[in-house]
């Protein structure tokens, strides 16, 4: 009589990663080529529409008869508020108070609605919903890290301070010849509490730095929830512990009811990403130099790529941060 063989754990002698559900990891395929650190086609699609928006403002700042003849303000970042040639240049609208200055708070409601109502995060404090908090915690400890405080002032602050930059006192209008040299050592929010002028340095663009942070964690998170069709998503790569190559799908629990993904948890979290991504566009036509747009950019990735794309080919990493979907 045959033995009956007992089920394997691996796929074609590649041992599955501890925790993953093997459903999830394929062989490896001609793609495996491709280093497990570089996004899928998909997700480099979606990487891309962040250059290809700050290019998109850039033009259309440089094109637009309105934004040429509009004095700009080095200092300001941006156009003055009386010669604002429209009302998303101005500072003060709307959606730039109440979204962008607070675009983290928004970015947290969105992820906590995703994780907590989708279905595919399982019940209660489920293993695929705790390393996804981990890696908001991650995203989030960078962001503030640049924007709010690192062992004092924030990164951002710091690099404006290397690059030459000064807080010059403007208390007194009358006293400012004699005020223009000097310079506090303290951060731009407190600088503008005391009146004074945050000048001289280069200035990460911050908003551009939230916003594509935001808005990528976002996407990233729920893009497996929106890629039901296999077609629409080639696997992503990941190193194992044994060092060889696999792909990974998104688990087939996760998209096996077509209306059920984009029903429970992502459309809000879809909105305040679109929403971002329009808001990006403003911040590309109407603030900032080309270079401060860039560092903005750059920033960001390097919080993204830390989180998302290099624990594929750390297998030590992913056991704590996890992957999207899987």
């Amino acid at each position: 009589m045959a033995t009956r063989r007992k089920p394997d754990d691996s796929i074609n002698g590649v041992p599955l990663t501890a925790g993953m559900p093997s459903a999830t990891v394929r062989s490896p395929t001609p793609s495996a080529r491709r280093s497990p650190f570089l996004p899928t086609r998909l997700e480099a699609q979606l990487i891309a529409v962040y250059p290809f928006t700050l290019l998109l403002g850039s033009i259309f700042s440089t094109l637009s008869p309105a934004t040429r003849s509009a004095p700009y303000s080095a200092t300001l970042q941006s156009h003055p508020s009386e010669f604002a040639p429209s009302y998303f240049a101005q500072k003060k609208n709307v959606f730039n108070v109440y979204f962008v200055k607070v675009g983290w708070f928004w970015t947290t409601l969105a992820f906590a609605v995703f994780v907590t109502f989708h279905p595919g995060f399982g019940q209660g404090a489920s293993a695929r919903r705790v390393r996804a908090v981990l890696r908001y915690g991650v995203v989030t400890t960078w962001w503030f890290f640049l924007t709010q405080w690192f062992f004092g002032a924030p990164l951002i602050d710091r690099g404006f301070r290397f690059t030459g930059g000064q807080c010059e006192m403007l208390r007194d209008a009358g006293a400012r010849e004699g005020m223009s040299d000097t310079r506090e050592f303290i951060t731009a929010a407190t600088c503008k509490a005391a009146r004074g002028t945050w000048k001289g340095g280069h200035d990460i663009s911050g908003h551009v730095f939230l916003l594509i942070l935001g808005s990528s964690l976002l996407w990233l998170e729920f893009l497996p929830a929106l890629t039901r069709l296999e077609g629409l998503r080639d696997g992503r790569l990941i190193t194992l512990p044994d060092g060889k190559v696999a792909s990974v799908a998104v688990e087939k629990e996760l998209v096996k009811q077509e209306g059920e993904a984009t029903a429970r948890g992502v459309k809000f979290a879809l909105a305040v990403a679109g929403m971002m991504c329009w808001m990006l566009l403003m911040t590309a036509a109407y603030f900032h130099t080309w270079f401060e747009k860039f560092t903005g950019l750059l920033v960001a990735f390097v919080g993204l790529w830390t989180v998302y794309f290099l624990p594929r080919g750390v297998p030590q990493l992913r056991a704590w941060l996890g992957m999207p979907g899987v």
